[in-house]
């Protein structure tokens, strides 16, 4: 069965975006759809530049026939990252490709160069096209079961990796799903676990791993089983029917194909995963993006200015099935949020309108947008009382997962001004409402702090008719 997909350079996925830390991107975004477009850049921070995040609520979208040139810097970061369209529900028709972050020659890192570096960008598929699916949710449904899954774009042992035996090779691993959260495995072959989110880890062993919504892992795989080739497995988790799709681990001097069923893995056992989670820990001992002479802040010894906390609930208003935060659905205004503070136009957010708390109450529709103080230190708490799993994912900062009936707490650092996205990555969840803007807000008007509007610039909704900047 054909599916029509948006497709990057004539890919999918899209071309891997390689840099190195600090690099300056100009990457020139062509919209040759028939309707609006935006790509966003998960995990990449904008240090001092939310213009450039790629949400509705900093961007505005790129036309059809349009281009826009994205000016990008991977400040103070390493790791794996990935592109993705971010408007509707283009995010199912593909459109996505994986960012790699190199650290600089003279920083090393915690293992040797290894001998190749895969990227694996997994998730669920539809056969239905995203505007089908937006027409379920704007009917006030949930998405329907996904049809399948896929690995870098292809079906059951439609890709391949090959590797010299003897050999050991990072693998990039992207959850770019959905709606599902994964288990990654290879045939008769351990993982190292090395980075996740751009943090290098201490380096433990798997046989698989959870990879849930907007999720990132490097592992390192070493050639070392006899020569024939493996399967390379993705499942699903948590779901009443398990789905798995497969590509190919080929060992370069190998002449015995794959055969029998592809290995077993996890299912619907939350612990598994949970004590999975708590086992992956943040390599302190290692090099980060840059020296650090100043040393490690010592999280638990500071006093958190506020704490924040965050309930996830689904809520029928007006009769159909949406998602909120804190009972708060957000309402997608006319014009980005960062356009309207920018030029002071009224109408559009008011900041205080996402509650610090859970109200208990029935869900409301609103444009959710809560005020931060740069530089402050705040607590935030993610409260699932839903009998399932939850991601979310903070702009501009970091990514954290909940499971079912549990909380999680995390500490930030706002040492970055800018109009946030804080959302959901289950994308269904995302689309109805279960997301909201962080104003982390100086009244510094100074460069060092937060880079000007950029002179290209979109203006669309009420902010049409205004000027960018001259220079």
């Amino acid at each position: 069965m054909a599916v029509q997909g948006i497709l990057i350079n004539g890919q999918f996925p899209g071309p891997t975006i390689d840099c190195v830390t600090n690099d300056n991107l100009i990457i020139s975004v062509y919209n040759y759809l028939n309707e609006p477009f935006l790509l966003s850049w998960n995990g990449l921070q904008q240090r001092r530049n939310s213009w450039q995040d790629g949400m509705y609520g900093t961007t505005c979208p790129i036309p059809p026939g349009k281009n826009f040139t994205y000016a990008l810097q991977a400040k103070d970061q390493i790791g794996t990252y990935f592109y993705f369209p971010s408007l509707g529900l283009h995010k199912a028709a593909g459109g996505h490709g994986s960012i790699k972050v190199y650290s600089r020659p003279q920083i090393p890192v915690p293992f040797p160069p290894p001998s190749g570096d895969y990227v694996v960008l997994a998730g669920d598929w539809f056969k239905r096209s995203h505007r089908q699916l937006k027409y379920f949710l704007d009917g006030g449904h949930n998405l329907p079961f996904p049809d399948g899954l896929i690995i870098n774009g292809r079906g059951w042992n439609g890709y391949t990796f090959s590797v010299d035996q003897g050999k050991t090779y990072r693998f990039r691993i992207s959850n770019v799903g959905l709606a599902t959260s994964i288990n990654f495995r290879i045939q008769g072959h351990t993982m190292k676990l090395v980075e996740v989110e751009g943090s290098h880890t201490v380096q433990n062993t798997y046989t698989s791993l959870d990879i849930h919504l907007g999720q990132s892992y490097s592992v390192l795989v070493t050639a070392n089983q006899p020569a024939k080739d493996y399967y390379v497995v993705v499942s699903s988790r948590f779901t009443s029917k398990v789905l798995t799709t497969t590509a190919i681990l080929h060992y370069r001097n190998s002449f015995t194909k794959v055969s029998g069923y592809p290995p077993a893995g996890p299912t619907t056992q939350i612990d598994w995963s949970l004590n999975q989670a708590r086992s992956i820990r943040r390599n302190l001992t290692a090099s980060g993006p840059r020296p650090n002479p100043q040393g490690s802040y010592h999280y638990g010894l500071i006093k958190p200015a506020r704490t924040i906390i965050l309930a996830n609930s689904a809520p029928y208003i007006n009769g159909k099935l949406r998602y909120a935060v804190n009972s708060v659905s957000y309402l997608s205004p006319d014009t980005p949020l960062k356009l309207a503070d920018y030029f002071n136009i009224g109408g559009v957010f008011s900041v205080g309108s996402m509650p610090d708390r859970p109200s208990y109450g029935n869900g409301y529709l609103a444009t959710s947008v809560m005020h931060a103080d740069y530089r402050s230190f705040v607590e935030i708490v993610f409260q699932n009382w839903e009998n399932s799993i939850q991601s979310w994912h903070i702009d501009g900062y970091s990514f954290f997962v909940v499971y079912p009936k549990s909380w999680t707490a995390i500490y930030i650092a706002l040492d970055n001004v800018g109009m946030w996205n804080i959302r959901s990555e289950d994308w269904a969840r995302q689309y109805l409402g279960q997301q909201f803007y962080m104003r982390v807000y100086t009244s510094s008007k100074s460069w060092r702090d937060e880079l000007p509007i950029p002179r290209n610039a979109l203006l669309c909704g009420r902010a049409r008719g205004h000027r960018t900047r001259p220079l």
